[in-house]
């Protein structure tokens, strides 16, 4: 088996641990940056699979801490578990993972339990199908909303079609910060952003506004454009 050693050029480099669909996913979206990958899994056939994207795709059987250092884990800036079907496997690879002084360690959690457990590891803990229920939640309760990211459990960032109501408005007549506790951060049209968005900016057929705040601003906003359609 060959060691992964990060090469301290100007890339960061990745450890991935576990090729279910997010470990996957999340492979294949790395692979598209500039990146170093190193991937991990018991299944051959899905460690062969993703050899095309990294030459660092190996096969590993037992996910003890001896064997994780063998591969050279420790030398990535960041490494993620995506385990999320066995929780013991997954809160004992978090733990060596930690204790091989990765700097950072990202942990799938399957539960609100499973994450306190990660966290207390010392693991940044994400929730991949919570966090896809919220946005598409999001995106049905506003049809104008084309996505949605939550940035904490008060702000969020959403991205959305103009409404028919503001076009031929200002920033300024509209005043969203006042009235829904809404700051627009970019304005998109025809491909171009505007990221500085001045208060006499008239509002254009096809913007796409990118506005932070509160779901509950946005769903104000969105009982506001339903009284006045």
């Amino acid at each position: 088996m060959s060691v992964f050693h990060n090469r301290k050029n100007t890339k960061m480099s990745y450890g991935i641990v576990g090729l279910g669909r997010f470990g996957y996913a999340l492979a294949m979206e790395l692979s598209r940056a500039d990146v170093d990958l190193l991937i991990l899994d018991s299944d051959e056939e899905k460690v062969r699979e993703l050899r095309d994207i990294t030459e660092n795709a190996l096969v590993i059987k037992n996910l003890d801490k001896k064997s994780l250092a063998e591969t050279g884990i420790q030398n990535c800036d960041v490494a993620v578990v995506c385990i999320g079907e066995h929780i013991e496997t997954s809160i004992l690879t978090t733990l060596h993972l930690v204790s091989l002084g990765v700097p950072k360690v990202v942990a799938k959690a399957t539960s609100a339990e499973h994450g306190e457990i990660l966290e207390k590891l010392g693991a940044e803990v994400v929730y991949p199908e919570r966090d896809m229920a919220i946005r598409l939640a999001n995106r049905l309760e506003t049809a104008r909303v084309l996505d949605y990211i939550q940035l904490s459990e008060k702000i969020n960032i959403s991205k959305l079609q103009i409404p028919e109501q503001l076009i031929g408005k200002s920033v300024l007549d509209m005043d969203l910060r006042a009235r829904f506790g809404l700051n627009i951060i970019a304005v998109e049209n025809s491909g171009e952003v505007l990221e500085h968005v001045k208060p006499d900016y008239i509002f254009q057929k096809n913007d796409v506004l990118l506005v932070s705040g509160s779901r509950d601003g946005l769903a104000r906003l969105s009982e506001w454009l339903e009284s006045h359609s």
